[in-house]
């Protein structure tokens, strides 16, 4: 949230101050760039835990118990597999630019490249404990399918309205009021 806010205190003023006082804030557009580029991967961080991410689970959810720990495994391991590739990426750019500066700020590029470092690094353990439950048999039935199909659908999970409705026998049915 306070990148956000430094973001958009940075974006909105140079805006005013560019056709206002036609000046601006040198750093706005270098700073603005590179908080993005970390709220970006932050976000990223928070879908892995939540299992957030969209993606198709046709073939998936129409497999058995143990079809879909299979490919829940493969899944994990292939994203650890691209998550150790993203921090080798990553963490060679950030130590390429360690000693560059950034032309306006003078800061080491380093930092922008080590939103990267610090998302491979959590990503990677959220992974590897992810694969741990899976593999030790402690994930649940509904927990297999990794993925949500679109956003609408998940929030109807969540709220559980898409769950066929059931009737309590033993309530009276109330009748509807007369018009």
């Amino acid at each position: 949230a306070l990148a956000l806010a430094v973001m958009v205190v940075l974006v909105f003023g140079n805006v005013v101050l560019r056709y206002a006082f036609n000046s601006g804030i040198t750093v706005s557009e270098e700073v603005s760039r590179w908080l993005f580029v970390w709220l970006t991967f932050l976000g990223a961080i928070v879908a892995i835990k939540e299992h957030g991410h969209l993606g198709t689970d046709m073939l998936v959810s129409r497999l058995g118990k143990t079809g879909k720990k299979v490919c829940l495994v493969i899944g994990q391991l292939a994203m650890l597999y691209v998550t150790w590739l993203l921090f080798q990426g990553a963490l060679a750019q950030a130590r390429i630019n360690a000693d560059v500066q950034a032309p306006v700020t003078g800061a080491s590029v380093a930092i922008f490249y080590a939103s990267g470092v610090f998302f491979a690094v959590s990503a990677g353990l959220l992974l590897l404990r992810e694969l741990v439950r899976t593999l030790s048999g402690k994930v649940r039935d509904e927990e297999l399918v990794m993925v949500q199909e679109s956003e609408d659908l998940a929030a109807l999970h969540e709220l559980h309205l898409d769950e066929p409705a059931t009737f309590d026998a033993k309530q009276p049915a109330q009748a509807a009021p007369r018009r």
